[in-house]
């Protein structure tokens, strides 16, 4: 990876490219999914469905026509609801309800339009108590829809701001027709006056980088077993953006964008950034370089060229982060010199510092041997090259062969464990 360095912030007001509406001609199952780089509307003549290019000065009114019943026009004169028609909220619903272990692309963005009413009740007026998160998109407030007892989590978007309204789009193209058990539940939406929401399900643990990072009596850290449980999952939804017929590149991936469930599900969340590419071989060029500080894979940073396995890197330094309990800015800066994999041999990867390495909250509980595996996948991942990086389906493959020797038996373990130590400190049993 060259020097231990990242050269560009979050800059998420410089994304130049909207994505397209979804193509709801694309058959539920299959492994094609259409999400072109432009704004664009839907324009249905007869039995066809074709793209049709819409002005960016527009806006928002543009992309979903002048009202805000989100209508789009059809070769008879009739209007159709773009999410699905009158039964939009009980599609919804039956999609709520569907798993789809391996993921599904739907038939059509079923989603839910939500009125500016429905909120302000849900959030007691967008009260401040409510607030879960800021962000450069808006605010998250926490709501309940009392009459169906339905908790939900509502991203308030400011229309006057480019940067609101493309990733507002982003997030319905991708997510309204993307099923699968890793990435968050988008419910539905709403545009009213000059404002825009997009509605999640509401995860009760928060993101990954609170509990890594969070401080306060209401974080608790994360064992061993939950961590590795955690990023199986978040390997999973990436995979599966990945091995779509037209690829899906993430491009920011980090501990804030995954979120959890109750039982430490992760869930991908905001794809404001994502893109689409035809062939993992070929890559999205950016004229400005969109991200995080840190995350951005070294290609990507250096020349604009975003390819998937820029996404791979980017899991990569989470897992670092998720084993030694440190912000990568902060583990960067005691590079120095060295490159991070340089670091990371020196430190995670020698068995005779990993223990002062790994996070401290872990309270030394795990097996050091499986750890050892973590940090080399880590190290893979983050190489310099992005071809020689392993694919998310062979980092889905590693993960898993890790779960499965940390599902032994604990006392085997721990026998295992204790051998190792005693190997290192040449003390015999009981000593």
């Amino acid at each position: 990876m060259g020097n231990c360095w990242s050269v560009q912030s979050d800059s998420r007001g410089g994304h130049r490219n909207s994505n397209s509406t979804p193509n709801p001609s694309n058959q539920s199952g299959s492994n094609k999914f259409s999400a072109t780089l432009s704004n664009r509307r839907l324009i249905q003549n007869g039995n066809s469905t074709s793209l049709g290019r819409s002005s960016h000065s527009g806006g928002i009114s543009r992309f979903f026509g002048p009202s805000s019943s989100n209508n789009y026009s059809t070769g008879n004169n009739t209007s159709t609801s773009l999410w699905g028609g009158s039964e939009n909220s009980q599609a919804s619903r039956v999609r709520d309800k569907e798993e789809f272990p391996q993921g599904q692309i739907l038939d059509a963005p079923n989603l839910r339009t939500f009125t500016l009413v429905e909120l302000k009740v849900a959030t007691k007026n967008f009260r401040v108590s409510t607030v879960l998160g800021e962000g450069g998109f808006g605010t998250v407030y926490k709501g309940l829809i009392r009459g169906e007892g339905l908790t939900i989590a509502i991203k308030k978007l400011n229309s006057g701001s480019r940067q609101g309204i493309l990733e507002w789009q982003s997030e319905v193209n991708f997510l309204g027709r993307l099923s699968h058990p890793n990435l968050v539940k988008l419910l539905g939406f709403g545009r009213e006056d000059s404002e825009l929401f997009l509605v999640y399900e509401f995860l009760h643990r928060g993101s990954l980088d609170n509990h890594l990072f969070g401080r306060g009596a209401n974080v608790r850290p994360l064992s061993w077993d939950t961590r590795l449980k955690i990023m199986i999952g978040a390997a999973r939804g990436l995979n599966f953006l990945h091995s779509l017929e037209e690829k899906i590149i993430y491009r920011d991936f980090k501990p804030s964008n995954v979120l959890l469930d109750i039982a430490y599900t992760a869930k991908l969340s905001d794809f404001g950034l994502a893109k689409s590419i035809p062939s993992p071989d070929e890559s999205h060029v950016s004229t400005q370089i969109v991200g995080t500080h840190g995350y951005a894979a070294p290609e990507y940073v250096a020349t604009g060229h975003l390819y998937v396995k820029s996404d791979v890197y980017g899991f990569g330094i989470v897992l670092v982060e998720v084993m030694t309990g440190k912000r990568i800015g902060d583990i960067m800066g005691k590079c120095q010199k060295m490159s991070l994999r340089d670091w990371l041999k020196r430190n995670i990867l020698n068995r005779g510092k990993i223990r002062s390495t790994m996070d401290a909250r872990l309270e030394g509980k795990y097996p050091n041997n499986l750890a050892l595996e973590l940090a080399q996948l880590a190290s893979k991942c983050i190489q310099t090259e992005p071809k020689v990086r392993p694919s998310m389906k062979e980092v889905v493959e590693t993960l898993e062969k890790i779960e499965a020797a940390n599902e032994k038996p604990a006392d085997n373990r721990r026998r295992v464990t204790r051998s190792r130590v005693v190997q290192q400190h040449g003390r015999p049993d009981g000593g």
